[in-house]
């Protein structure tokens, strides 16, 4: 079974970092392009960042770049989400996803942009 699997969410005041971690079971990472999208309540799916399989192109969302860095390390089946200069406007349940063939070419994943396999979430709470 193809799972992925979120972690690293959690209550942060502004201004703070996290690093949330997206771990695949079942299925090897090395040739999966990797989106990280968030919602938060009352607000529809945006698409935040994603690399490409190598980890050659990576791209954010405008409203994410220069505070958020993401990254992978195939040799541990994991991609990470770097989360520095956080605001409360990044509240939000945050998701990886992965698609064979999602090439992560100019831009940030588009919100219904189809992905293979999804994960179920972490909750990133930022309060002041």
């Amino acid at each position: 079974q193809l799972q992925l699997v979120e972690s690293g969410g959690g209550l942060v005041q502004p201004g703070g970092s996290l690093r949330l971690s997206c771990a695949a079971s079942g299925f090897t990472l090395d040739y999966y392009g990797i989106g990280w999208f968030r919602q938060a309540p009352g607000k529809e799916r945006e698409g935040v960042s994603c690399i490409s399989s190598s980890g050659g192109s990576t791209n954010y969302a405008d409203s994410v770049k220069g505070r958020f860095t993401i990254s992978r390390d195939n040799a541990k089946n994991m991609v990470y989400l770097q989360m520095n200069s956080l605001k409360p406007e990044d509240t939000a349940i945050y998701y990886c996803a992965a698609d064979r063939y999602y090439y992560c070419s100019g831009y940030a994943p588009k919100p219904n942009r189809y992905f293979e396999v999804w994960g179920q979430g972490t909750l990133v709470t930022v309060f002041s």
